[in-house]
């Protein structure tokens, strides 16, 4: 994502989402208890939207996607998604998916890592979106369940088809996608769908200890292995690894990489400047 900006000003507030920054780590809340988070239109938007701004300005080192209340997240609204999708023309429905499609893409292509703080429910599009983190820190409450096909839809909604396989194998992701079944904390953590699992009521502060760690760590490295990570998925390998040795060459002249030198001469822990 590039750093340069038009015309456009920072968002000073965004209406469907709560956003709090502290020391570099950006913590993004959903905030409908009393729907378990379902989605909406505004609050998807506003997701592509912030993911776009922070990518942009640089100064966020890692983000927490979290849910208030009692879940994650249920999905998208009954009635303000469901129920609305079913009076638009096929250029509306277009422009729907693609957009939940644009908020998968910006979670997997911004330049720090994201980690799901996921506690209860996490289902159709909560599934996806803490599908799409780099990390998923889960309570043992936690349950994952892809709903599409329940509503009659294909189970490979926002990458979901796509994303799923890699991260527990096909087989595994078959049997979700296909039959919608909730897969709770104990499979989770089997399969690999879970990153780390945390005493009960602990997933919030589990996963900010964890952005602490990588937000005071080397973000320029965090962000390179990232973009790899999605990017060689679908390379030869051939291809891998030259793109490993160009961007290993261009880290090489950074400033972190030579301080990590000097603060092992000097015996110190590096100081990181994301250079």
């Amino acid at each position: 994502m590039s750093p340069f900006t038009g015309s456009a000003a920072t968002t000073s507030r965004w209406r469907h989402l709560r956003v709090d920054r502290t020391d570099g780590i950006a913590t993004v809340t959903l905030a409908r208890p009393e729907k378990l988070n379902a989605l909406t239109f505004g609050a998807y938007a506003d997701l592509r939207d912030l993911l776009a701004e922070l990518a942009r300005e640089r100064s966020v080192r890692a983000l927490v996607l979290a849910g208030e209340g009692r879940g994650f997240c249920s999905g998208g609204d009954v009635d303000e998604i469901i129920g609305a999708t079913l009076s638009m023309d096929t250029a509306q429905l277009l422009d729907f998916n693609r957009m939940t499609g644009q908020v998968v893409r910006a979670l997997r292509e911004c330049p720090f890592p994201v980690i799901a703080a996921v506690h209860g429910v996490a289902a159709g599009a909560g599934a996806v979106l803490a599908l799409a983190a780099d990390f998923r820190v889960a309570d043992p409450t936690a349950r994952f369940a892809f709903l599409f096909t329940r509503v009659g839809l294909s189970g490979g909604d926002m990458g979901a088809a796509y994303l799923l396989p890699r991260v527990v194998g096909l087989g595994h992701a078959t049997r979700l996608l296909m039959l919608g079944e909730p897969v709770r904390a104990p499979e989770a953590e089997r399969i690999g769908l879970i990153s780390e699992v945390t005493d009960e009521g602990s997933a919030d502060e589990a996963a900010q200890a964890l952005a602490r760690r990588l937000a005071e760590g080397p973000a320029l490295a965090y962000a390179q292995t990232k973009a790899l990570l999605t990017a060689e998925l679908d390379m030869p390998l051939a291809a891998a690894v030259e793109l490993d040795a160009s961007t290993q060459a261009l880290l090489m002249n950074g400033e972190d990489y030579a301080e990590f030198h000097t603060a092992f001469k000097e015996k110190r822990p590096p100081k990181w400047r994301g250079r």
